[in-house]
């Protein structure tokens, strides 16, 4: 089969560059699914692992974890069976063992493993994935539009419910994740602030455009304090920014697998029992209760269309900010 490798490159060179190659088809195991991708989404953490911010990836390694496809065997395992189509994300395998896990809290597990990352992933003709980690994915979406929902859409989402009833929400970064999670909370009644990098007038109209009562530049501060905030975009010098946005009693939430340094700030500005917390992985939880509200909704998604040839190019205009929606391969 064809699928892009992330290789390891003798002299430590970085970013990484993605090769085409023709490797076996994947075989599946006990309670495995072998998949044939239909479409994978690219993901700001693609990106970490090719920069090598993230630091432990299994090399040669096929990324991606937002992978669209149909069951093509064994004949049946678990829910599923031949036909089936499915949605494989980044949480890929936990023990099923462990305190975090018989607690319904598998996103913490610590022998866990993440698809596209430490287990081969979607840039590829077929896969193999635990049937305890696929989704059944709703009708109502075709295969590269329901793609971005698998780890921008979940680990949002997971974020999202973790500022609780926050009625004044703000969102830092407005990209891929802030556009889905916004159509969420305007829905449910929520007031959207949308912050972007500095001069950046499309995303502000963007967010505008889905309801947002205000947007404006990360450097700024809202018209009023903000019960809540979560911070998309991967620069740590934003959570002390949206500190003193908060309202007291108010939280922000660290939703990126990476970030850079938080600088040092001031106790006051968390004072008042206000929170800093971080969002790890997904649940099984997560993602059924988002699948049924994407279904009810009819989310909307952004995406740029790519052949798996072209993953490098995608990638590379994913870094430089030129993509207009999540970039999405189409695996024909």
């Amino acid at each position: 089969m064809r699928a892009i490798i992330l290789e390891s490159e003798p002299d430590g060179h970085l970013p990484r560059a993605l090769k085409l190659r023709d490797v076996p088809k994947p075989e599946p195991g006990p309670g495995q699914l072998l998949v044939r991708i239909n479409a994978c989404a690219v993901c700001r953490t693609d990106l970490h692992i090719v920069d090598g911010e993230l630091l432990e990836p299994k090399l040669p390694l096929i990324l991606g974890h937002q992978i669209v496809g149909r069951v093509e065997g064994p004949s049946r395992t678990g829910d599923f069976k031949i036909g089936d189509r499915v949605g494989v994300p980044w949480l890929g395998w936990t023990d099923g063992d462990c305190g975090y896990c018989r607690t319904k809290r598998e996103n913490l597990c610590d022998r866990a493993k993440f698809t596209g990352y430490n287990i081969d992933g979607g840039y590829a003709e077929f896969t193999v994935a635990d049937a305890r980690y696929c989704f059944r994915l709703p009708n109502e979406y075709g295969d590269v539009e329901v793609a971005p929902l698998l780890c921008a859409g979940l680990i949002g989402y997971r974020a999202y419910r973790k500022t609780g009833k926050a009625r004044r929400l703000g969102l830092y970064g407005f990209g891929n994740a802030a556009h889905l999670i916004a159509q969420v909370a305007i829905h449910e009644d929520r007031e959207i602030f949308a912050f972007t990098r500095p001069g950046d007038v499309a995303g502000q109209e963007s967010a505008r455009s889905l309801g947002s009562i205000w947007a404006g530049s990360s450097d700024e501060l809202p018209p009023g304090k903000l019960d809540a905030a979560i911070i998309f975009a991967s620069a740590g010098e934003l959570v002390p920014v949206a500190l003193r946005a908060l309202a007291k009693g108010g939280v922000v939430v660290c939703g990126g697998i990476h970030m850079t340094d938080i600088p040092a700030f001031p106790y006051h500005d968390l004072w008042n029992e206000r929170v800093i917390t971080s969002v790890a992985n997904l649940t099984r939880r997560d993602g059924e209760e988002f699948f049924e509200i994407a279904s009810r909704l009819r989310i909307k998604t952004k995406t740029e269309i790519f052949p798996l040839e072209e993953a490098n190019a995608a990638i590379d205009r994913f870094r430089s900010g030129k993509l207009d929606g999540t970039a999405v391969l189409k695996i024909s």
